[in-house]
């Protein structure tokens, strides 16, 4: 519980870090794509990947390459989200996701139905359904619209799927792949901020290298506390995944009402409600 809440605080932190950051006019996309270079500095640092230790037949790499694209990517997919289909419709897309996983939980992980935490989780559901705003939102009616928002939502469920499937391995693997995807993320990452720099002709914002250094910190905290949670729990997924989403619904809706003097409608405040009591139903049924 203590890792999933740590990895929750920082997860949320991440997310006021990009906030703030855009409010103050700093290119959030570089902001995101400098906290590579510290996560890669930490997973060496402090998880001490030992090479020496498995051999290469033992490591997953079906799991590297599609972990190292959608981490970058999935950021600037939300962001033309937004751009296309507005905040509503990226917010239930990034919210929703937290389905994929759970299917998976029970029919790629084997974790029983009849799990007492299973009521939990349905409430859990049902918040992440009462957390989002559906308004209606003036948005595009092409394409785009339509699959910028499903990209997000394939993503962010493909990414938990994806970790969840890496922490099943020995300590020393699953150090080393943690080593190894970030490391294949800095790279996709400074791909694509060539790219916009040289080809789209983006100016360099030298204030989101500092921001993005710093959230690298956080970052590489959320991932590693959350995959931590997911190797201790291991036997239940679903639990992980949704103490995780849901979690951060309570959290950031206090940060927001709190920090950001944001309203939130009274769906919005059933959902929190929800969210709280499908927390505590998880862990204490």
């Amino acid at each position: 519980m203590l890792y999933l809440l740590l990895s929750i605080c920082c997860s949320v932190i991440v997310s006021v870090i990009i906030k703030v950051g855009r409010a103050k006019g700093i290119n959030t996309q570089q902001l995101v794509l400098w906290n590579y270079p510290i996560t890669v500095l930490l997973s060496w640092v402090l998880l001490q990947p030992d090479f020496s230790s498995v051999q290469l037949g033992q490591l997953p790499f079906h799991f590297y390459i599609p972990l190292a694209v959608l981490l970058p990517t999935m950021f600037i997919f939300i962001a033309l989200a937004i751009q296309y289909s507005g905040i509503v419709k990226t917010d239930i897309a990034q919210r929703l996701s937290l389905v994929i996983p759970l299917a998976a939980s029970f029919l790629l992980f084997g974790e029983s139905l009849a799990d007492k935490s299973l009521i939990g989780v349905l409430v859990g559901l049902i918040a992440v359904a009462f957390s989002v705003s559906w308004q209606s939102s003036s948005t595009s009616s092409n394409h785009k619209a339509i699959f910028y928002p499903l990209v997000v939502f394939l993503g962010m469920g493909g990414i938990d799927i994806l970790f969840k499937q890496v922490t099943q391995y020995s300590r020393e693997v699953y150090f080393v792949s943690l080593f190894i995807v970030f490391t294949l993320a800095m790279l996709v990452a400074f791909g694509i901020l060539l790219y916009k720099l040289y080809f789209k002709h983006e100016q360099l914002d030298r204030r989101a290298i500092l921001w993005g250094l710093g959230m690298g910190f956080f970052n590489f905290a959320n991932i590693f506390l959350y995959m931590k949670a997911h190797r201790l729990l291991k036997d239940n997924p679903s639990v992980v995944f949704t103490t995780m989403d849901v979690g951060g619904i309570v959290l950031g809706g206090i940060v927001g009402m709190v920090f950001f003097k944001e309203r939130l409608s009274l769906l919005n405040k059933i959902g929190l409600g929800l969210a709280i009591f499908s927390v505590l139903l998880i862990y204490y049924l």
